[in-house]
């Protein structure tokens, strides 16, 4: 009589590698969904965090603590301007009023050689909506990344 030996047949093995073959494909698109997701929000988070920061500059021209030149703008000539700060003309010491502690890049940026205020995309104040330009000064930033969020709207849109 002839005793059947421990372990699994080929047949076993071959299901079993499919099994797992199913799942690792359905696992892999949901994990590029989490990455791109993490990516979009770090790009909230940094749009956000340079248009307070353009806004504040703004308003500190507005209540007459940054010096600003007759017919300009008052948003600042450079993102790097709200990091390195500018000079406080309202109080005595005249301390520096800083917007930013550092500009965020752009996650979406391919370049990781470049300065984080190169990554972004900028507008002036003089520039149309439907057409930005650089100026100037700057007004807003829009990622320079090509391509659409996952809601469907193009990331210089946002």
């Amino acid at each position: 009589m002839m005793q059947r030996g421990a372990g699994f047949t080929l047949v076993e093995l071959m299901i079993t590698v499919a099994i797992i073959s199913i799942l690792t494909a359905m696992a892999l698109p949901a994990k590029d969904l989490i990455v791109k997701r993490s990516q979009e929000q770090e790009l909230r988070t940094a749009l956000r965090e340079i248009r307070s920061a353009l806004d504040a500059h703004k308003r500190a021209v507005e209540e007459g603590r940054v010096k600003t030149g007759m017919g300009e703008s008052g948003y600042p000539k450079s993102l790097d301007e709200l990091a390195a700060g500018v000079e406080n003309v309202g109080s005595t010491d005249r301390q520096k009023i800083y917007f930013l502690r550092k500009i965020p890049r752009d996650p979406l940026h391919p370049d990781p050689s470049l300065p984080a205020s190169q990554t972004w995309s900028k507008r002036s104040y003089a520039s149309a909506p439907d057409e930005p330009l650089e100026g100037a000064d700057v007004f807003d930033v829009y990622s320079s990344a090509s391509g659409r969020g996952i809601n469907g709207v193009p990331y210089r849109e946002w």
